[in-house]
Protein backbone atom coordinates (compact mmCIF):
# COMPACT_ATOMS: atom_id res chain seq x y z
CA UNK A 1 0.00 0.00 0.00
CA UNK A 2 1.56 3.36 -1.44
CA UNK A 3 2.21 5.66 1.41
CA UNK A 4 0.21 8.87 0.12
CA UNK A 5 -3.25 5.86 0.02
CA UNK A 6 -5.55 7.43 2.07
CA UNK A 7 -6.15 6.08 5.76
CA UNK A 8 -9.27 4.39 6.33
CA UNK A 9 -11.88 5.03 9.37
CA UNK A 10 -12.75 1.66 11.39
CA UNK A 11 -16.37 2.64 9.87
CA UNK A 12 -15.31 2.39 6.20
CA UNK A 13 -17.12 -0.42 5.02
CA UNK A 14 -19.98 0.23 6.65
CA UNK A 15 -19.89 3.56 4.74
CA UNK A 16 -19.88 2.07 1.86
CA UNK A 17 -22.65 -0.15 2.21
CA UNK A 18 -24.53 2.77 2.87
CA UNK A 19 -23.95 4.14 -0.40
CA UNK A 20 -21.91 6.88 1.16
CA UNK A 21 -19.97 9.55 -1.47
CA UNK A 22 -16.46 9.59 -0.14
CA UNK A 23 -13.86 12.36 -0.46
CA UNK A 24 -10.10 12.48 0.49
CA UNK A 25 -10.28 14.62 3.28
CA UNK A 26 -6.76 15.58 4.91
CA UNK A 27 -5.51 12.32 3.91
CA UNK A 28 -8.27 10.54 5.35
CA UNK A 29 -11.08 8.59 2.98
CA UNK A 30 -14.37 10.21 4.65
CA UNK A 31 -18.02 10.30 4.04
CA UNK A 32 -18.95 13.51 2.28
CA UNK A 33 -23.15 12.44 1.66
CA UNK A 34 -24.86 9.60 2.51
CA UNK A 35 -27.67 11.24 -0.09
CA UNK A 36 -29.12 14.16 0.14
CA UNK A 37 -26.90 17.26 2.27
CA UNK A 38 -29.56 19.28 2.92
CA UNK A 39 -31.91 16.81 4.30
CA UNK A 40 -28.85 15.56 6.55
CA UNK A 41 -28.43 19.20 7.86
CA UNK A 42 -31.91 19.56 8.77
CA UNK A 43 -31.90 16.33 10.46
CA UNK A 44 -29.46 17.55 12.77
CA UNK A 45 -31.52 20.79 13.21
CA UNK A 46 -34.52 19.18 14.05
CA UNK A 47 -33.95 15.57 15.34
CA UNK A 48 -30.51 13.82 14.90
CA UNK A 49 -27.26 13.36 12.74
CA UNK A 50 -24.27 10.67 13.16
CA UNK A 51 -21.28 11.25 12.04
CA UNK A 52 -18.20 9.94 11.91
CA UNK A 53 -14.94 11.87 13.22
CA UNK A 54 -12.48 8.95 13.23
CA UNK A 55 -9.93 11.30 11.52
CA UNK A 56 -9.32 13.28 14.61
CA UNK A 57 -6.32 13.51 15.99
CA UNK A 58 -6.29 12.32 19.78
CA UNK A 59 -3.10 12.98 21.77
CA UNK A 60 -2.55 11.72 25.40
CA UNK A 61 0.01 14.29 27.99
CA UNK A 62 0.42 12.20 30.69
CA UNK A 63 2.99 12.60 34.17
CA UNK A 64 2.92 14.66 37.01
CA UNK A 65 4.36 18.04 34.63
CA UNK A 66 1.66 17.46 32.02
CA UNK A 67 -0.43 20.61 33.24
CA UNK A 68 2.73 22.38 33.01
CA UNK A 69 3.08 21.73 29.97
CA UNK A 70 0.51 22.32 28.08
CA UNK A 71 0.51 25.91 30.27
CA UNK A 72 3.59 26.65 28.25
CA UNK A 73 2.89 24.60 24.75
CA UNK A 74 -0.93 26.24 24.08
CA UNK A 75 -2.38 29.95 25.30
CA UNK A 76 -5.12 28.63 27.58
CA UNK A 77 -4.88 28.01 31.25
CA UNK A 78 -4.68 23.96 30.96
CA UNK A 79 -3.97 23.67 34.37
CA UNK A 80 -7.28 25.27 35.29
CA UNK A 81 -9.20 22.73 34.40
CA UNK A 82 -10.27 20.55 36.39
CA UNK A 83 -10.98 16.45 36.00
CA UNK A 84 -13.69 15.42 33.89
CA UNK A 85 -14.48 18.95 31.86
CA UNK A 86 -12.72 20.00 28.57
CA UNK A 87 -11.68 23.22 27.27
CA UNK A 88 -11.32 25.11 23.93
CA UNK A 89 -7.85 27.06 23.51
CA UNK A 90 -5.28 27.45 20.35
CA UNK A 91 -1.75 26.08 19.94
CA UNK A 92 0.07 28.77 18.04
CA UNK A 93 3.72 29.91 16.71
CA UNK A 94 6.14 32.03 18.81
CA UNK A 95 5.02 34.68 16.08
CA UNK A 96 1.34 34.12 17.51
CA UNK A 97 0.20 32.65 14.10
CA UNK A 98 -2.34 29.78 14.83
CA UNK A 99 -0.58 26.76 14.15
CA UNK A 100 -4.67 24.62 15.48
CA UNK A 101 -7.25 25.22 17.11
CA UNK A 102 -7.61 22.24 20.01
CA UNK A 103 -9.98 20.57 22.65
CA UNK A 104 -8.33 19.43 25.62
CA UNK A 105 -9.91 16.81 27.83
CA UNK A 106 -8.85 16.44 31.72
CA UNK A 107 -9.23 12.78 31.98
CA UNK A 108 -7.48 12.50 35.17
CA UNK A 109 -4.92 14.21 37.68
CA UNK A 110 -1.83 14.14 35.49
CA UNK A 111 -3.81 12.69 32.20
CA UNK A 112 -5.31 14.54 29.43
CA UNK A 113 -6.35 13.74 25.98
CA UNK A 114 -5.70 16.52 23.29
CA UNK A 115 -8.04 16.59 20.03
CA UNK A 116 -6.67 17.93 17.23
CA UNK A 117 -8.09 18.85 13.68
CA UNK A 118 -6.75 16.26 10.88
CA UNK A 119 -5.33 18.22 8.91
CA UNK A 120 -2.87 19.33 11.50
CA UNK A 121 -2.25 16.38 14.20
CA UNK A 122 1.48 15.98 13.03
CA UNK A 123 1.68 19.34 13.40
CA UNK A 124 0.22 19.15 16.77
CA UNK A 125 1.86 16.12 17.52
CA UNK A 126 5.34 17.24 16.75
CA UNK A 127 4.91 20.92 18.44
CA UNK A 128 3.97 19.72 21.64
CA UNK A 129 6.85 16.87 21.65
CA UNK A 130 8.86 19.45 20.94
CA UNK A 131 7.84 21.91 23.80
CA UNK A 132 7.57 18.95 26.44
CA UNK A 133 11.78 18.93 26.50
CA UNK A 134 12.51 19.91 30.69
CA UNK A 135 8.58 18.96 31.43
CA UNK A 136 8.33 15.78 33.59
CA UNK A 137 5.30 14.08 30.89
CA UNK A 138 4.88 12.54 28.21
CA UNK A 139 3.27 13.19 24.45
CA UNK A 140 2.12 10.12 23.26
CA UNK A 141 0.20 9.76 19.67
CA UNK A 142 -3.10 8.17 20.22
CA UNK A 143 -4.50 8.29 16.56
CA UNK A 144 -4.80 4.64 16.22
CA UNK A 145 -6.28 4.24 19.50
CA UNK A 146 -9.69 5.86 19.09
CA UNK A 147 -12.50 6.27 16.71
CA UNK A 148 -15.02 9.10 16.99
CA UNK A 149 -18.60 8.83 16.34
CA UNK A 150 -20.95 11.84 17.19
CA UNK A 151 -24.68 12.41 17.72
CA UNK A 152 -26.05 15.70 17.15
CA UNK A 153 -29.17 17.04 17.39
CA UNK A 154 -32.36 17.53 19.57
CA UNK A 155 -32.95 14.14 19.96
CA UNK A 156 -29.56 13.17 20.80
CA UNK A 157 -29.75 13.07 24.72
CA UNK A 158 -32.72 11.03 24.42
CA UNK A 159 -31.12 8.46 22.28
CA UNK A 160 -27.78 8.45 23.81
CA UNK A 161 -29.78 7.78 27.40
CA UNK A 162 -31.56 4.46 26.02
CA UNK A 163 -28.05 3.22 25.81
CA UNK A 164 -26.40 4.21 28.81
CA UNK A 165 -26.71 4.47 32.50
CA UNK A 166 -24.02 7.26 32.76
CA UNK A 167 -25.08 10.37 33.97
CA UNK A 168 -25.56 12.61 30.72
CA UNK A 169 -27.94 14.90 32.81
CA UNK A 170 -25.21 15.92 34.51
CA UNK A 171 -22.85 16.49 31.92
CA UNK A 172 -22.23 20.03 31.01
CA UNK A 173 -21.31 21.45 27.70
CA UNK A 174 -17.20 21.19 27.08
CA UNK A 175 -17.21 18.28 29.82
CA UNK A 176 -16.63 14.33 29.44
CA UNK A 177 -16.61 11.19 31.81
CA UNK A 178 -16.05 7.75 30.87
CA UNK A 179 -18.88 5.41 30.61
CA UNK A 180 -20.32 2.13 28.54
CA UNK A 181 -22.56 3.22 25.32
CA UNK A 182 -24.62 -0.29 24.12
CA UNK A 183 -22.15 -2.53 26.20
CA UNK A 184 -19.06 -0.76 24.75
CA UNK A 185 -16.43 1.89 26.78
CA UNK A 186 -16.36 5.00 25.72
CA UNK A 187 -15.27 8.32 27.09
CA UNK A 188 -18.44 10.68 26.70
CA UNK A 189 -18.37 14.28 25.50
CA UNK A 190 -20.50 17.28 25.11
CA UNK A 191 -18.78 19.35 23.14
CA UNK A 192 -20.49 19.55 19.54
CA UNK A 193 -19.45 21.67 16.12
CA UNK A 194 -23.16 22.07 14.80
CA UNK A 195 -24.74 24.19 17.07
CA UNK A 196 -26.92 22.18 18.57
CA UNK A 197 -26.97 19.40 21.40
CA UNK A 198 -24.93 16.79 21.06
CA UNK A 199 -22.39 13.84 22.12
CA UNK A 200 -18.73 12.66 20.73
CA UNK A 201 -17.93 8.67 21.67
CA UNK A 202 -14.03 8.17 21.88
CA UNK A 203 -13.92 4.37 21.68
CA UNK A 204 -11.54 1.40 20.65
CA UNK A 205 -11.68 1.26 16.84
CA UNK A 206 -12.70 -2.07 16.98
CA UNK A 207 -16.00 -0.88 18.53
CA UNK A 208 -16.91 1.58 16.26
CA UNK A 209 -19.07 -0.65 13.95
CA UNK A 210 -21.11 -2.17 16.67
CA UNK A 211 -21.76 1.27 19.02
CA UNK A 212 -22.69 2.77 15.20
CA UNK A 213 -25.23 0.02 14.91
CA UNK A 214 -26.83 0.17 18.27
CA UNK A 215 -26.95 4.58 17.92
CA UNK A 216 -28.84 3.91 14.51
CA UNK A 217 -31.58 1.38 15.39
CA UNK A 218 -31.90 3.49 18.80
CA UNK A 219 -32.69 6.73 16.78
CA UNK A 220 -34.42 4.99 14.02
CA UNK A 221 -38.07 5.78 15.99
CA UNK A 222 -36.95 9.27 15.80
CA UNK A 223 -35.38 10.25 12.38
CA UNK A 224 -31.72 9.65 13.44
CA UNK A 225 -29.34 9.80 9.79
CA UNK A 226 -26.32 9.14 9.32
CA UNK A 227 -24.73 12.78 7.89
CA UNK A 228 -21.33 13.30 6.42
CA UNK A 229 -18.78 16.08 6.23
CA UNK A 230 -20.84 18.59 3.47
CA UNK A 231 -23.64 19.16 6.18
CA UNK A 232 -21.14 19.16 9.21
CA UNK A 233 -19.73 22.59 7.43
CA UNK A 234 -22.89 23.89 6.73
CA UNK A 235 -24.01 23.45 10.40
CA UNK A 236 -20.88 24.69 11.82
CA UNK A 237 -21.19 27.75 9.25
CA UNK A 238 -24.44 28.63 10.81
CA UNK A 239 -23.34 28.26 13.97
CA UNK A 240 -20.88 30.78 13.26
CA UNK A 241 -17.94 28.25 14.51
CA UNK A 242 -14.24 28.70 12.89
CA UNK A 243 -12.63 26.04 10.62
CA UNK A 244 -8.69 25.97 10.27
CA UNK A 245 -7.48 26.68 6.76
CA UNK A 246 -10.84 28.83 6.64
CA UNK A 247 -11.19 31.52 9.40
CA UNK A 248 -8.26 30.02 11.19
CA UNK A 249 -4.14 30.27 10.03
CA UNK A 250 -0.62 30.74 10.65
CA UNK A 251 -1.38 34.21 9.04
CA UNK A 252 -3.55 34.89 11.81
CA UNK A 253 -3.33 35.26 15.73
CA UNK A 254 -6.30 34.71 17.83
CA UNK A 255 -6.64 38.23 18.35
CA UNK A 256 -6.95 38.70 14.50
CA UNK A 257 -9.65 36.25 14.47
CA UNK A 258 -11.42 37.64 17.06
CA UNK A 259 -10.76 35.14 19.57
CA UNK A 260 -8.17 36.61 21.83
CA UNK A 261 -10.74 35.60 25.13
CA UNK A 262 -8.87 32.34 24.68
CA UNK A 263 -5.28 33.45 25.58
CA UNK A 264 -4.75 33.41 29.59
CA UNK A 265 -1.87 36.42 30.46
CA UNK A 266 -2.86 35.74 33.67
CA UNK A 267 -1.31 32.16 33.82
CA UNK A 268 1.51 31.51 35.64
CA UNK A 269 5.17 30.81 33.90
CA UNK A 270 5.82 31.92 30.23
CA UNK A 271 4.59 30.22 27.17
CA UNK A 272 5.12 30.06 23.38
CA UNK A 273 4.08 33.24 21.94
CA UNK A 274 3.54 34.92 24.80
CA UNK A 275 5.21 38.32 23.60
CA UNK A 276 4.13 38.46 20.34
CA UNK A 277 0.49 37.70 21.39
CA UNK A 278 0.61 40.79 24.09
CA UNK A 279 1.67 42.84 20.88
CA UNK A 280 -1.32 41.69 19.16
CA UNK A 281 -3.40 41.95 21.52
CA UNK A 282 -2.42 45.90 22.24
CA UNK A 283 -2.70 46.35 18.16
CA UNK A 284 -6.48 45.03 18.36
CA UNK A 285 -7.21 47.60 20.99
CA UNK A 286 -6.08 50.69 19.32
CA UNK A 287 -6.51 49.85 15.62
CA UNK A 288 -8.55 46.68 15.19
CA UNK A 289 -7.43 44.63 12.16
CA UNK A 290 -10.11 43.42 10.29
CA UNK A 291 -13.17 41.54 11.77
CA UNK A 292 -14.87 38.16 11.43
CA UNK A 293 -18.38 38.90 10.09
CA UNK A 294 -21.47 37.17 8.78
CA UNK A 295 -22.78 37.62 5.65
CA UNK A 296 -26.38 37.13 3.83
CA UNK A 297 -26.89 37.39 0.71
CA UNK A 298 -29.85 39.22 -0.90
CA UNK A 299 -29.72 37.38 -4.12
CA UNK A 300 -28.99 33.29 -4.87
CA UNK A 301 -25.12 33.21 -5.96
CA UNK A 302 -23.06 31.18 -3.23
CA UNK A 303 -19.76 32.88 -2.32
CA UNK A 304 -17.16 30.76 -1.33
CA UNK A 305 -13.97 31.07 0.30
CA UNK A 306 -11.46 33.37 -1.21
CA UNK A 307 -13.47 35.89 -2.99
CA UNK A 308 -13.29 39.17 -2.07
CA UNK A 309 -15.92 41.56 -0.39
CA UNK A 310 -16.33 44.86 -1.66
CA UNK A 311 -17.58 48.61 -0.82
CA UNK A 312 -17.67 51.36 -2.50
CA UNK A 313 -15.70 49.85 -5.74
CA UNK A 314 -12.86 48.90 -3.21
CA UNK A 315 -11.95 45.51 -1.64
CA UNK A 316 -12.85 45.59 2.26
CA UNK A 317 -11.73 41.79 3.00
CA UNK A 318 -12.19 38.21 2.09
CA UNK A 319 -14.89 35.93 2.09
CA UNK A 320 -13.50 32.73 4.45
CA UNK A 321 -16.37 30.04 4.14
CA UNK A 322 -19.61 30.33 2.25
CA UNK A 323 -22.44 28.04 1.46
CA UNK A 324 -25.76 28.02 0.76
CA UNK A 325 -27.70 27.88 4.10
CA UNK A 326 -30.40 25.25 4.48
CA UNK A 327 -31.94 26.57 8.21
CA UNK A 328 -32.24 30.52 6.76
CA UNK A 329 -32.98 29.94 2.85
CA UNK A 330 -30.46 31.73 1.42
CA UNK A 331 -26.80 32.20 0.83
CA UNK A 332 -24.66 32.89 3.88
CA UNK A 333 -20.65 33.52 4.22
CA UNK A 334 -17.96 34.54 7.26
CA UNK A 335 -15.81 37.03 6.01
CA UNK A 336 -12.93 39.39 7.13
CA UNK A 337 -13.84 42.81 6.58
CA UNK A 338 -12.40 45.68 7.52
CA UNK A 339 -13.26 47.50 10.85
CA UNK A 340 -15.32 50.44 9.37
CA UNK A 341 -17.43 48.35 7.25
CA UNK A 342 -18.27 45.41 10.34
CA UNK A 343 -21.36 46.75 11.97
CA UNK A 344 -24.15 44.70 11.48
CA UNK A 345 -26.43 46.42 9.01
CA UNK A 346 -23.69 48.20 7.39
CA UNK A 347 -25.15 49.92 3.99
CA UNK A 348 -23.22 49.10 0.40
CA UNK A 349 -21.33 45.60 1.13
CA UNK A 350 -21.06 43.23 -1.75
CA UNK A 351 -19.58 40.16 -2.74
CA UNK A 352 -17.32 39.99 -5.87
CA UNK A 353 -18.62 36.68 -7.51
CA UNK A 354 -16.89 36.35 -10.91
CA UNK A 355 -17.05 40.42 -11.87
CA UNK A 356 -20.23 40.25 -10.63
CA UNK A 357 -21.09 42.69 -7.12
CA UNK A 358 -23.74 40.75 -5.23
CA UNK A 359 -25.40 42.56 -2.78
CA UNK A 360 -24.73 40.88 0.97
CA UNK A 361 -26.25 41.75 4.54
CA UNK A 362 -23.54 42.32 7.29
CA UNK A 363 -24.77 40.22 10.32
CA UNK A 364 -23.39 39.58 14.33
CA UNK A 365 -22.28 35.41 13.97
CA UNK A 366 -23.57 33.44 14.68
CA UNK A 367 -26.80 32.98 11.87
CA UNK A 368 -28.07 30.31 13.72
CA UNK A 369 -28.61 29.92 17.53
CA UNK A 370 -30.74 27.01 19.24
CA UNK A 371 -33.47 27.29 21.33
CA UNK A 372 -32.49 26.22 24.84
Amino acid sequence: MSSNAPRLTALDALHRSLGATMTDFAGWDMPLRYGSERDEHLAVRTRAGLFDLSHMGEITVTGPGAAALLNHALVGNIASVGVGRARYTMICQEDGGILDDLIVYRLAENEYMVVANASNAQVVLDALTERAAGFDALVRDDRDAYALIAVQGPESPGILKSLTDADLDGLKYYAGLPGTVAGVPALIARTGYTGEDGFELFVAPSDAEKLWQALTEAGAPVGLVPCGLSCRDTLRLEAGMPLYGHELTTALTPFDAGLGRVVKFEKEGDFVGRTALQEAASRAEENPPRVLVGLVAEGRRVPRAGYPVVAGGKVIGEVTSGAPSPTLGKPIAMAYVDAAHAAPGTAGVGVDIRGSHEPYEVVALPFYKRQK
